[in-house]
């Protein structure tokens, strides 16, 4: 059974946020980190009273830790051991297990993330603009008020007109294939998997392969927790639709090369299902647009190609263990969109996004290394994720097709990571826990 007042509501629910910060901060004097924390464990929705609330909350409060915030609000070395090796290391010092390469490398990445004096994060979803403004400005007097804690950076959230919150700014649905754990009262849809048990996402529950040894101690830390990879990717709108229009005979050849890329339309119409043409119908359609396999409905990526960005994150049938694989992905867009046909403004805007698992090696560090960024992938031999994979300019995409495929060359970057983190997520006892150390 979930301790469902006791797992922070990210976990398991989508607000109806429609904007939001994502506060990163830093704890000079563990005195003030911990009042910090005291004056915001209150606010801070459990799954439980997040689910009973949802149509009258305006603001949804979400609290995460670096492993040196652990330490800065005074969690002993000998408990900080027994915390996996790359949640300790942090997501900076696995830039080449990650491919975080190039101009993905921590020393260009902004907002102070790469550094040492990275210790928390606060994530404030806000129902529209009014709540934002109050919600944030709450939130920076009480930074102000608390001795020793100060502000590294924010990053402002967005809806992306003149789509939703649930499109990025490429134009493309968002958010379609999620996994589903078991006790948490959701049905999955067809073609989505069967529900996964809790432990793949959640400590202190058993996984796939039953009870999980060796998780973080003291037990009040682990029980109900979960690490969560925050990836800030910068899109290169204009990029994209001139290198789409330029590799097109009509416009549509672009919308059918983008949905190539993406491996869906924009509708989020999978191309396995929607081939030759987009069905917004079907991509809006949760009992439809999830319900395909790829071994035996598209085994050689005539529809879909075997390197698109859906079919490198979520393989289904042609991927081993795929159950202990999956992620839950969290997430906002950032950033003014980009008018239809207007030229690249400078402007920086993208997607900020948290991939939620209770394994970071087995699950997200896997994914990055095998799935995105493997040369490799499906015996492509030089492709990396055209979406997100790091592209210097030399790596191909492969759109199989009869009776010669087509070979696109020379694939520049259509984002770039300019920003990321491990952080450890605790359960609302952990965060009382945490809240009355002593230095």
């Amino acid at each position: 059974m979930l301790e469902l007042d006791d797992i922070q509501h990210i976990l398991l629910t989508r607000t109806p946020a429609m904007t939001g910060r994502y506060e990163f901060l830093s704890f000079d004097k563990p005195a003030g980190g911990r009042a910090w924390l005291s004056e915001l464990i209150p606010i801070t929705e459990s799954a439980a009273s997040a689910a009973t609330t949802m149509d009258n909350t305006k603001r949804w409060v979400t609290l995460a830790f670096t492993c040196n915030g652990l330490r800065a609000l005074g969690v002993p070395e000998e408990a900080l051991s027994t915390f996996p090796d790359a949640f300790r290391e942090g997501m900076a010092a696995r830039a080449d297990i990650l491919g975080d390469t190039g101009r993905n490398q921590p020393g260009n990445w902004v907002g102070g993330l790469a550094g040492d004096d990275l210790h928390a994060i606060a994530i404030l979803f806000a129902r529209d603009d009014a709540e934002h403004a109050r919600a944030t400005g709450v939130h920076d007097e009480l930074v102000a008020r608390c001795d020793g804690v100060r502000s590294l950076s924010f990053l402002d959230l967005n809806a992306t007109p003149p789509f939703n919150y649930a499109h990025d700014h490429f134009g493309f649905r968002d958010r379609l294939s999620q996994p589903v754990m078991e006790g948490s009262g959701e049905e999955p849809t067809p073609g989505s998997g069967a529900a996964l048990k809790p432990g793949e996402f959640i400590l202190g529950y058993p996984d796939e392969n039953g009870p999980v040894a060796n998780l973080p101690q003291p037990e009040v830390l682990s029980r109900n927790g979960s690490f969560m990879a925050y990836r800030r990717l910068q899109e290169h709108v204009a990029l994209f639709r001139d290198y789409v229009r330029d590799n097109s005979d009509t416009p549509d050849d672009e919308e059918l090369l983008a949905a190539k890329f993406m491996g869906r339309w924009r509708s989020g119409a999978p191309l396995v299902l929607a081939p030759d043409k987009d069905d917004p119908e079907l991509g809006a359609d949760p009992m439809r647009n999830n319900d395909f396999n790829y071994k035996e409905m598209d085994p050689h990526g005539y529809a879909c190609p075997l390197g698109s960005h859906a079919r490198r994150l979520n393989p289904r049938d042609t991927a081993h263990y795929m159950n202990r694989r999956r992620m839950i992905r969290r997430g906002a867009t950032y950033g003014p969109a980009l008018p239809e046909g207007a030229p690249d403004d400078g402007a920086d805007r993208g997607i900020a996004a948290f991939i939620i698992c209770a394994d970071l090696v087995r699950q997200f560090e896997f994914a990055q290394n095998v799935w995105i960024n493997d040369r490799a992938f499906h015996e492509l031999g030089n492709e990396h994720d055209p979406i997100c994979g790091t592209q210097d300019g030399t790596m191909e995409f492969t759109i199989p097709d009869r009776p010669i495929r087509k070979v696109l060359k020379g694939l520049p970057a259509f984002t770039t990571l300019t920003g990321g983190a491990y952080f450890f997520l605790p359960g609302l006892a952990a965060l009382r826990y945490l809240a009355t150390l002593e230095s």
